[in-house]
């Protein structure tokens, strides 16, 4: 069990948009899982059709998180808009160990999954963790720098020894 889990069997779609959203204990899960602060709102507008193989999913995801400055870790508000474009596909069996598998691009925003569902809760977590910058700095960043004795890029970057020998000459 996930913690934003919206199960569907591609046989059985409405082939419109359905509306998610993510509650409290399940944004708590995700923000533990991601490790954010805290994920303020979780919402998804996705148009849901059933295809030859499958199911498609295309909409919008959008959240509001809080997440720790990568420099200053001071509580940085972050929202985040993410158009969704998926493609769940039944598992195709396993593979033989050394089998080469090449993908299509068309095959890269694939999804498989087993048995008779698929978890569009699941694959939208997944969304939002991709679009959570790890390194997201907030305006304080410089001033805690400089507090902890970093150098800036000028005077610590890969040319900064060769500069500093320009300047005895």
């Amino acid at each position: 069990m996930t913690e934003f889990s919206r199960t569907y069997d591609p046989r059985l779609l409405p082939g419109s948009a359905v509306e998610l959203e993510a509650s409290e204990a399940e944004r708590a899960a995700l923000a533990q899982r991601f490790g954010l602060v805290r994920i303020d709102s979780m919402t998804a507008r996705i148009e849901l059709e059933r295809e030859a193989e499958g199911a498609s999913a295309k909409g919008r995801l959008q959240a509001r998180i809080i997440q720790s400055c990568a420099v200053s870790g001071e509580d940085l508000p972050v929202s985040i808009d993410e158009m969704v474009n998926l493609h769940f596909i039944p598992a195709r069996g396993p593979s033989a160990p050394d089998e080469e598998i090449e993908l299509e691009a068309e095959e890269l925003d694939q999804i498989e999954f087993e048995g008779s569902l698929f978890d569009l809760g699941e694959a939208l977590a997944q969304t939002l963790a991709l679009a959570i910058d790890p390194y997201a700095v907030g305006p304080n960043a410089e001033e805690a720098r400089r507090k902890a004795g970093l150098l800036d890029r000028d005077t610590s970057g890969p040319f900064a020894a060769l500069a500093a020998l320009k300047k005895q000459d």
